[in-house]
């Protein structure tokens, strides 16, 4: 069988990846080092040749700058318009989003990817709008220079000394379709600069004397080279995928090392390092598990440890790998990552030895193909001594002990078989499958031992003269010679799968711990709680004291997990923890920095930055020896730091939330007050004024107008006042209801006079059921209301229309009812209506009204346990229908005192 297929998931990986993206429009991003080299001329270009084979284009936003040659290149293109946006007393010029999807072309052009855009936008930047149209399918090409990418802001303004305000995320230039590096020299940028078809005179003149110096062109230039060959690197990994390519492609160049328990390993790692650097190539840290038991090999695995964390320091990607054949597994890794040269060791062993077993390097230069093989020639020096647990031997006599019982019991069983007559071959079958037995329990050295003791057991038993070690015939030293050979072969085999199923058990078990805990923490919400239940798992995978700090906002760390344990109480521990969060790095106990910590101490590092540190002291003090618990604790922080990072986003987002909600009601309160407000104290004070001036001058009639005016606008003021008033309580919940038994004609009899003034010349239709029953309600509730809901038919109908006014008996309350002849509501407002400072879906309205009146009516309804319901007349108008139900059974004093009476 092959092994060197290509991975099936990697090949549904890229299924799934082509088929996500084939639903999406392809992004082009013309990319360069400094404005002025000539992106967005590029991109036109591109642009007129596209549109002259048929394709459908559309110029989205581009920034010509004033230059000629760039406005030319506009000629005969569809131009969409822009969104003209006031903005502190200005109109800028905004790309029309809306009007793109609208159009919906093949491809459209949009220049300055990293751009902001006005408030008030849709989006805050412009690579979000492209983003959008991506999603519509639509193809995007656009123009970007390398100091808006976020990674380098940093190297950026270092280089320069300018801090770049807009920039956008990496994986916005690692998600787009094809890159094309738009490149030109410093020193004619320079000239092009000078010439002023960049900037005006006084702005390039500037632009020399700040950014646009050489030194700092030439780094811009390269950085944008550099990102430029990454990505080629990465078409060339993908198309390597695509065609199942298994030799590498000797674009680049990338180095791996392998990493063994030899003392020479670290001056191995050294020497690849510095050929990595001259090369300035990527390099990889790989060592092999052959699954090989024993305390020695345990001692050589914490040694290649050790080496894996030298390399790792020095700035290799470290893995480890499983495998019977070193050369095999790592070739074939070598091959997967498209290494181009593998540097190893010189090999220890004598010269006889290397020709009767050949070396590790022999099989590299056999099988390696073209991968250069580098052989770094060492000083045996002493190894660093490493204390852990495996450092002293001890045999476990019981196991011995078993395989010794084992032994005997083959021989009981050989005894009985040769009763049986049965040949000398079947009993070596016997004792054969006795040594697989112990070598599959129990290990390599008890195995080794039953494979020596069966041949002598069937020496001495089984060949004649029975009963002593002697040979009659010479024959059976070569039935000794194959029984043992074949026996040690079988313990070999054996051990090495107990060690490899070992192994990979161990490797479920992380993947499986690390499963719970993402499930756990995503089901959480709640920083305190996300901290405490990540506490507990920790304690359970790594078997120890645990501590966990978290950043306040003024940089410092606090405790949050972990008050009574022994680190927490050691005062250094929380140095440590500290430093180990601002420099994002580990330190502590059985490492090279601040090892004098009791714990060893990880950063919690999340998507933006370090949100804590993970302090850990496991009860075995050499686990850590292992590199794969320090990757396990490792993802179990960023783990963490992203749930944390998720839940304040989630904090963050609801409070923004809130912001806005109380922004919006804040601003639709103030257009209700400042509107309804001036117009009541407009009236007023004309009316007041008018009869301040005029005085006795003025007829008796019309004084007689103005001051019903000043009186009804003083009115209606005072209804708004108080309306505002209700919704506060209301909506505050610390409105206290005084519920007292009324009779509902008394509450509808005060509402209909209160509003008398207003209704002046309206015919009001009441129908009231006989027998209405009490209810058990705060009258100066209900009654404001019926007010609302009687002002509001009024408001909504014509004057020569009736209002109805009517309440019958519920199923355990009282139904009330005010209907109109007007418009009705509209459609789809019967519940809207109701909310707060919503003034109906009619194109014509009385905008007197302020969307506050029928919001009153449902908390008022709510509160009493009852709802209200709006809903269009089926001849004509709007019917209000309040339910008011009773809590209480109403009492019948009134009816005893009517019977006592007659008497």
């Amino acid at each position: 069988m092959n092994d060197d297929r290509p991975n099936p998931d990697q090949l549904l990986a890229r299924v799934v990846d082509e088929e996500s993206r084939a639903q999406r429009g392809r992004l082009r991003i013309f990319f360069g080092y400094a404005a002025g080299v000539g992106k967005t001329y590029a991109m036109l270009s591109a642009g007129q040749r596209e549109k002259a084979t048929g394709v459908d284009i559309v110029v989205g936003y581009v920034e010509p700058h004033g230059r000629p040659e760039t406005e030319a290149l506009l000629a005969g293109l569809d131009v969409l318009p822009t969104r003209s946006i006031p903005y502190k007393g200005t109109t800028l010029r905004e790309f029309d989003l809306d009007g793109a999807l609208a159009r919906r072309p093949e491809l459209i052009l949009v220049d300055e990817l990293a751009h902001t855009n006005v408030e008030g936008s849709r989006h805050t930047k412009r690579w979000q709008d492209v983003e959008e149209l991506l999603d519509a399918g639509i193809d995007v090409w656009t123009t970007l220079n390398v100091q808006h990418i976020e990674s380098l802001n940093d190297v950026i303004a270092q280089i320069t000394g300018v801090v770049i305000r807009e920039t956008l995320p990496d994986a916005v230039l690692e998600r787009a379709d094809e890159i094309e590096l738009i490149d030109l020299t410093p020193e004619e940028l320079v000239d092009r600069l000078q010439a002023g078809k960049i900037y005006i005179p006084q702005q390039a003149a500037r632009a020399l004397q700040n950014f646009f110096l050489r030194g700092n062109l030439v780094a811009l230039r390269e950085l944008s080279l550099r990102q430029a060959a990454n990505r080629l690197q990465r078409d060339v990994e993908e198309a390597r995928q695509e065609r199942a390519v298994l030799a590498p492609w000797l674009t680049t160049e990338r180095l791996l090392v392998c990493v063994g328990p030899s003392p020479s390993s670290a001056q191995i790692v050294r020497s690849t390092k510095r050929l990595a650097v001259s090369l300035g190539a990527e390099w990889l840290a790989v060592a092999v598990n052959t699954g090989s038991e024993g305390a020695e090999a345990e001692r050589n695995w914490a040694q290649t440890g050790n080496n894996l964390r030298l390399a790792e320091k020095l700035g290799a990607e470290t893995h480890i790998l499983i495998g019977q054949s070193i050369a095999d597994t790592l070739i074939k890794f070598a091959r997967e990552r498209n290494v181009s040269k593998i540097v190893v060791g010189q090999t220890g062993l004598s010269w006889w030895k290397q020709k009767l077993y050949g070396t590790i390097i022999d099989e590299f230069l056999q099988k390696a193909g073209n991968i250069d093989i580098y052989v770094v020639s060492a000083t045996e020096v002493e190894p660093p001594s490493v204390t852990n647990r495996f450092s002293e031997t001890t045999i476990s006599w019981r196991e011995y002990s078993f395989a010794a019982f084992v032994v005997a019991l083959c021989g009981v069983l050989g005894w009985i078989a040769q009763r049986f007559g049965l040949a000398e071959a079947n009993i070596v079958m016997i004792f054969l499958a006795g040594v697989a037995y112990v070598a599959n329990r129990l290990g390599r050295g008890p195995a080794i031992a039953a494979a020596v003791v069966s041949v002598l057991v069937f020496d001495f038993g089984f060949v004649p003269p029975y009963l002593t070690f002697a040979v009659s015939d010479t024959e059976y030293v070569i039935t000794f010679a194959v029984m043992l050979g074949i026996g040690l072969l079988i313990s070999g085999l054996a051990s090495r799968q107990r060690k490899q199923l070992k192994i990979s058990q161990q490797q479920e078990q992380r993947t499986g711990q690390l499963f719970r805990m993402t499930r756990q923490l995503s089901e959480l919400s709640g920083t305190e709680f996300l901290i405490r239940t990540a506490g507990k798992q920790l304690q359970e995978i790594f078997a120890g004291e645990i501590v966990i700090f978290s950043r306040a906002a003024t940089g410092k760390l606090f405790l949050r997990y972990g008050e009574g344990t022994s680190i927490a109480l050691t005062p250094l521990n929380r140095d440590v923890a500290q430093w180990v969060a601002d420099n994002g790095k580990i330190a502590g106990a059985q490492t090279d920095t601040l090892p004098n910590a009791t714990a060893l101490f990880v950063p919690l590092i999340g998507s933006s930055g370090t949100v804590g540190a993970i302090g850990v002291r496991p009860r075995d003090a050499n686990r850590f020896l292992d590199p794969d618990q320090i990757r396990l604790l490792e993802t179990c922080g960023s783990l963490i730091a992203l749930s944390v990072e998720r839940d304040e986003s989630v904090l963050k987002a609801h409070g923004a939330q809130l912001q806005i909600e109380t922004e919006k009601l804040r601003n639709s309160l103030l257009s209700a007050v400042s509107h309804d407000l001036r117009t009541p104290l407009a009236s007023i004070a004309g009316a007041s004024s008018t009869l301040a001036t005029a005085g006795d001058s003025l007829p008796l009639e019309t004084r007689t107008d103005l001051l019903m005016t000043i009186s009804d606008e003083a009115e209606r003021l005072a209804r708004l006042v108080e309306n505002l008033l209700h919704m506060t309580r209301l909506s505050s919940g610390k409105v206290t209801i005084d519920r007292q038994w009324y009779p509902v004609d008394d509450i509808i009899g005060s509402a209909l006079t209160r509003m008398e003034r207003q209704l002046v010349g309206r015919e009001i239709k009441t129908s009231l059921d006989d027998n209405l029953p009490l209810i058990h309600v705060d009258s100066i509730l209900i009654e404001q209301l019926l007010l609302n809901l009687i002002d509001n038919a009024a408001k909504y109908s014509p004057p020569e229309s009736i209002i109805e006014v009517s309440a019958r008996g519920g199923k355990n309350g009282v139904v009330l009812e005010v209907a109109d002849r007007g418009r009705g509501f509209a459609e789809g407002d019967e519940e809207k209506v109701f909310d707060l400072f919503y003034r109906g879906g009619n194109e014509v309205h009385d905008r007197r009204g302020t969307g506050i009146g029928l919001a009153i009516c449902r908390a008022i309804a709510e509160v009493h346990g009852g709802k209200i319901v709006a809903m269009n007349r089926p001849d004509g108008g709007a019917v209000v229908h309040v339910e008011l139900p009773n809590q209480e059974t109403p009492p019948q004093v009134v009816e005893r005192a009517l019977e006592s009476t007659s008497l």
